[in-house]
């Protein structure tokens, strides 16, 4: 299983959520997104625990099983794609999730994550 995690399934990782660390350890390949790695070192640099999340995190990024995703020309085409997809049903995302919505579909990837509004995208598997 190859997937894309979102910064609320790394979250619950580190917390130790059951269903996040069995869908982490199972995974072949983890995929994190450059968003998501923006989203969490927003969120250590606003709390009082960056320095230890960030060893975390770092940890993290170093298991061979781990890549991180970029956006690349490919990804602008998927990411128009599926705005255009959401505008026309009137399910906009936010646009931090549609860039990673959008690198889930360009490299054929599990979506882990816990936001609902990924649901407006059918075609995007989601576990």
């Amino acid at each position: 299983m190859r997937i894309l995690v979102d910064s609320n399934r790394y979250q619950d990782f580190c917390e130790g959520v059951p269903e996040a660390i069995q869908v982490i350890r199972q995974a072949l390949k983890i995929m994190i997104p450059f968003i998501v790695l923006g989203e969490l070192r927003a969120g250590f640099a606003c709390g009082t625990r960056s320095i230890k999340n960030e060893k975390t995190l770092t940890r993290f990024l170093n298991s061979p099983r781990v890549t991180i995703l970029c956006a690349d020309e490919d990804t602008t085409h998927q990411y128009a794609r599926l705005f255009r997809q959401l505008r026309k049903q009137g399910t906009p995302i936010p646009t931090n999730d549609l860039w990673i919505a959008a690198l889930a579909a360009q490299h054929d990837l599990l979506l882990f994550t816990r936001d609902a509004h990924f649901n407006h995208l059918p075609q995007l598997p989601v576990i």
